[in-house]
């Protein structure tokens, strides 16, 4: 396997030229939305790599973070679809790309009439650690010998605590665009361990990627042509969403995935997928007497935290994920059963979520319950009234 030294070289080197020629190999064809590519200048189209669009999963007023942001392309697309009120983050750690993307920058602000759009250099795996800044510092104080070495190393962790060049917990979505498959095997951990980090709770990541149908054998990881070009280096499909999961985040799925492969190697297919996952399961768990029923439409599901469900039975659950239901990408598969009497969060017992019990009815309506009502005359879809 190659050393990560001579992986993100051969990697940097690769996309350095493709910022200063187009490389066909880099490139998986994508349908973008062709009225946000209109102010954007044809040099970054044309010098820009990727395999899906996940821009168009955004939202307005959105703080967007673009891993690998290359010449910047998803950035001006995302700057139009968040609006004046939304702030797009590009970071990529390819100088001639980001000169690409930085000279451009003003032009598609002057095109759309706002600037929503900067551009940081760093490593997607280690984005609290601003690479211009430690640049700068190390101009001043320069390695050379043992001692300075250690110093440059403990000055970069200053910097990721004082200075982070993303902040814990300041963003909306997290996307990327074919690159996560890019970082050596050792550090991926450490990248989605990072995605987690600066987003908010609620916040969502939305990753385009190659994926692999079987493992990568290690003969091929080992060569630099094929871990530069988004094969080596690719998570097989499962693998992708396992990285997610290990790193806390929850409502994981497919949102599209490409039917014919980009490329097949040696048998194996890589084709593109563009994934979606949330932050925000963490935290206690508290008694409320809420309640929830899945509709279907399958029998039974189980869910990120090993609730287990049947169709259209009522199960007791926490407040906590009570409300992560309500919410995307949950709430169409749920009805939600409120108790008659609010049980404050202040007041609630302690919830063990290691179990989903059923609920009987009179958990939620109370014990004593015992009310009689008269027929509800509402009307039905048909006009009638029953």
């Amino acid at each position: 396997m190659l050393q990560s030294q001579g992986t993100e070289t051969i990697v940097r080197r690769r996309y350095a030229a493709g910022a200063k020629q187009r490389a066909e190999e880099l490139c998986c064809p994508v349908d973008y939305q062709s009225e946000y590519l209109k102010v954007v200048p044809q040099e970054v189209i044309e010098r820009d790599y990727g395999c899906g669009d996940p821009s168009c999963y955004l939202r307005e007023g959105e703080t967007v973070l673009d891993l690998g942001s290359g010449t910047g392309k998803i950035c001006f697309i995302a700057a139009q679809i968040v609006g004046p009120r939304g702030k797009i983050i590009g970071i990529d750690m390819t100088d001639e790309m980001l000169e690409v993307a930085r000279r451009n920058a003003p032009i598609v602000a002057e095109r759309i009439g706002y600037a929503n759009v900067e551009f940081g250099k760093g490593r997607i795996q280690d984005l609290a650690l601003d690479l211009e800044l430690l640049d700068r510092e190390l101009k001043n104080s320069p390695i050379t010998e043992a001692a300075s070495f250690l110093a440059a190393d403990q000055l970069a962790e200053e910097l990721r605590l004082e200075n982070p060049l993303i902040a814990s917990e300041s963003i909306d979505v997290v996307v990327s665009n074919c690159v996560l498959n890019l970082v050596e095997p050792k550090s991926k951990r450490e990248l989605f361990d990072e995605i987690f980090r600066v987003l908010k709770k609620g916040g969502r990541a939305v990753i385009s990627d190659i994926v692999s149908d079987e493992k990568v054998p290690e003969k091929m990881q080992s060569d630099p042509e094929l871990w530069s070009g988004c094969i080596s280096g690719a998570f097989t499909e499962e693998g992708l969403l396992a990285a997610f999961e290990k790193a806390g985040f929850y409502g994981i799925q497919i949102l599209k995935r490409d039917t014919d492969p980009w490329r097949t190697v040696q048998g194996i297919e890589f084709r593109s997928v563009t994934v979606e996952a949330f932050k925000g399961k963490q935290g206690e768990c508290f008694e409320r007497n809420q309640a929830v029923i899945y509709r279907g439409p399958f029998k039974e599901v189980l869910d990120d935290d090993n609730h287990r469900m049947e169709r259209g039975k009522r199960y007791a659950v926490c407040d906590k994920t009570y409300n992560l239901y309500k919410k995307v990408p949950y709430r169409e598969f749920f009805e939600f059963v409120d108790p008659i009497v609010n049980v404050p969060l202040a007041g609630g017992k302690a919830f063990d979520c290691s179990r989903t019990p059923l609920r009987h009815p009179k958990e939620t309506k109370g014990q004593d319950y015992d009310a009689t009502i008269q027929p509800n005359n509402r009307c039905c879809d048909d006009g009638s009234c029953c």
